[in-house]
């Protein structure tokens, strides 16, 4: 009998709601995570138009500088403060050695300077703690690593405690971050620059400091990113992959929307597990989750370019 992929997996479902529910809360906590490396290109973009293809890497360096740090003998929260200082350090360092020179430079320049500090944070992050895998520090932290077990229409939920406090950190992370945006001087500043570009640093906005701080605040969710896949999957350079997930959501949200990163996230991360589950292995033997979302956002890419939350650009000659 072949498969009914138009009937069966949605019979599948209805038969099965409680594991429906499993499904979409695992994808739910992996786009939020998505959503986070996406903000962290978002906030680089608006402020610079840079595209930061180091994001990825920031979100490694970050973990293993805590990892690091702790290991030293720092307590767990201290190593956390430092490593906030370190990412601010590197901050800095990108503005002054990398980006002020190339000032005025060709979009390509500045995108080509970016995978140079990804390869220097690789080199870097190997010589200082080395190419194997650790261990996140998540009971130092008072992460919880238990479950929550519902038992919704007769069924089984598992809420690990781990993806519950994920949930709520990011969520209070994105509302914060949106808060200083709206209501902040820098956070206006930032706005600004994302709106147009060439009015605001009319009006007197510093480049120079908008460009430290849109990376610090790249680096801080670098950490918290870090510290949420380190704690799911330990802490390597392989985390860099599961960080170009970011790319299909700027591609399906937009590069410039900060909305569209959050949506965007959220979207693939469930769509990724759904097809995964009830299409993916039944069709494809599974492993769809590796291009699914990169599929998905060509296909959004062939009806709105500018992704689903980006303006349309036009321009008159």
């Amino acid at each position: 009998m072949l498969y009914d992929f138009t009937v069966k997996p949605f019979a599948d479902m209805a038969a099965a709601p409680d594991f429906l529910l499993q499904v979409l809360w695992e994808g739910l906590v992996s786009g939020i995570l998505y959503a986070l490396i996406a903000l962290g290109f978002v906030l680089i973009f608006r402020s610079s138009r840079i595209f930061n293809f180091a994001q990825g890497i920031m979100v490694v360096f970050a973990a293993l500088t805590l990892v690091g740090l702790h290991a030293m003998g720092l307590p767990a929260w201290i190593a956390v403060a430092a490593t906030l200082g370190v990412m601010f350090v590197l901050a800095v360092a990108v503005e002054r050695v990398v980006l002020r020179p190339l000032v005025g430079q060709p979009d390509i320049i500045l995108f080509m300077a970016t995978i140079g500090i990804t390869l220097f944070l690789i080199g870097l992050g190997e010589i200082i703690f080395g190419g194997e895998n650790k261990v996140m520090i998540s009971e130092e932290l008072g992460i919880p690593t238990g479950d929550f077990v519902f038992e919704p229409w007769g069924g089984l939920l598992i809420l690990q405690q781990l993806d519950v406090t994920v949930v709520i950190v990011a969520a209070l992370l994105v509302a914060a971050l949106l808060a200083f945006l709206t209501f902040t001087r820098m956070g206006r500043a930032i706005r600004a620059l994302g709106d147009d570009h060439q009015a605001a640093l009319s009006v007197g906005i510093s480049l120079q400091t908008i460009w430290v701080l849109v990376w610090f605040i790249a680096g801080i969710i670098a950490l918290v990113t870090g510290i949420a896949w380190g704690a799911r999957a330990g802490v390597s350079f392989a985390l860099e992959v599961i960080a170009y997930k970011a790319l299909p959501v700027l591609m399906l949200g937009g590069l410039e929307s900060i909305t569209g990163a959050i949506v965007g996230g959220l979207m693939i991360g469930m769509l990724e597990k759904l097809f995964e589950i009830y299409w993916g292995q039944p069709l494809l033997g599974g492993n769809t989750e590796t291009w699914f979302a990169f599929v998905l956002a060509l296909v959004v890419l062939l009806f709105r370019p500018q992704g689903l939350f980006g303006e349309r650009i036009i321009e008159r000659v």
